[in-house]
């Protein structure tokens, strides 16, 4: 029964993703758990440019990469495109990758977002940051992630089962021990802004957007959340999210220690791919100017490439040092990171 299950889903991932060639007979499918508009513009602009249509299958990451697994070499999947470090690395890790052969700008990319045997590379980049409003909090009180714990601030932040945070929490633990974060852990939950109404525990809600919103309704002192969300914005058609991204500020933690938390959105070629030529193709188009620039100035994501400067917005925030990290040294340490976030009782 689980077999015929197993078939079933391989079959409809076929006739959907045949569904979507109608205008070329020469495609691409890619499945990603991203959601943003500017990839499928950047998809049909590969299309005009080269002819070969990109089919799309969307899904949540856990349930994209267990169908990668049920479908084995029945796979119609030629790319996958996960938006962190941690997915990619488990992906690698359950075989779902094939090595490409050769990045056009591998130079301009930093060697920490190319995976080390060529399975995956980064296509766009983030900094987990932390956002204030300057007229409440003085911007002195702020320094480290690792003193958000032993502070008189009201924190902010999405729930432990965000990979945003899984991966935040696995780079501290990466470079500080198993100790040290469980430590920093317990009491950096006892300083969460909100809490259940009913237990009273601290129990983190909503998304990035939502944190920076309790800061600027005065829940808060500070919320952890991605850089990109406050250029989002900024830029939103939601008026009340336009005054929360123009009141508050960013500040880039780590700076005289360690550096500010990276993550990436990133791409490989899948496992049981017969089309690697054009799919190669497709990863050097994601990591050409034009299409980093895109990336950029319709997402407020940083390009991949050190060789590009980001959107204006982000521009104005300031460099930043970064963590001095491979990508996947961190990545192995998500479930423990996990883990020790859960028995701090970080919901």
């Amino acid at each position: 029964m689980r077999k015929f299950f197993s078939w079933l889903g391989i079959l409809f991932s076929l006739i959907m993703l045949a569904g979507c060639n109608q205008t070329s007979s020469i495609a691409l499918n890619l499945y990603t758990d991203r959601h943003y508009d500017v990839d499928q513009t950047l998809f049909e602009s590969f299309t005009e440019s080269t002819g070969i249509q990109i089919n799309v299958l969307k899904m949540d990451a856990d349930a994209l990469i267990t169908r990668l697994e049920n479908e084995g070499v029945q796979s119609p999947a030629d790319l996958v495109f996960l938006t962190d470090v941690g997915r990619l690395q488990r992906a690698k890790e359950k075989d779902l990758f094939q090595p490409f052969s050769s990045l056009d700008s591998v130079d301009t990319i930093p060697s920490k977002f190319v995976d080390e045997d060529n399975q995956w590379v980064g296509l766009t980049k983030r900094a987990r940051v932390l956002v204030y409003n300057a007229n409440e909090t003085d911007v002195s009180t702020l320094s480290t992630y690792e003193a958000l714990s032993s502070s008189s601030l009201r924190i902010a932040t999405r729930s432990s089962t965000h990979v945003y945070n899984q991966s935040l929490v696995a780079s501290l633990l990466a470079l500080n021990g198993t100790e040290s974060t469980r430590a920093w852990l317990n009491g950096l939950v006892e300083r969460f802004a909100i809490r259940d109404p009913l237990t009273q525990n601290r129990q983190p809600v909503g998304n990035d957007r939502d944190q920076a919103k309790a800061v600027y309704a005065g829940i808060a002192d500070v919320a952890i959340m991605n850089t990109y969300y406050m250029g989002r914005m900024l830029f939103s058609s939601d008026p009340l999210e336009v005054s929360v991204a123009q009141t508050l500020s960013i500040f880039f933690p780590n700076q005289a220690t360690t550096g500010t938390h990276v993550n990436i959105s990133g791409i490989g070629l899948a496992r049981h791919s017969k089309n690697t030529e054009r799919g190669q193709q497709f990863i050097n188009f994601l990591l050409s100017e034009s299409a980093q620039r895109v990336f950029a100035d319709e997402n407020f994501e940083y390009p991949i490439r050190s060789d590009m400067a980001p959107h204006s917005v982000l521009q104005t925030w300031g460099s930043f040092n970064e963590q001095n990290l491979a990508l996947s040294t961190f990545a192995n340490d998500s479930q423990e990171a996990y883990t020790l976030m859960v028995q701090a009782g970080w919901n």
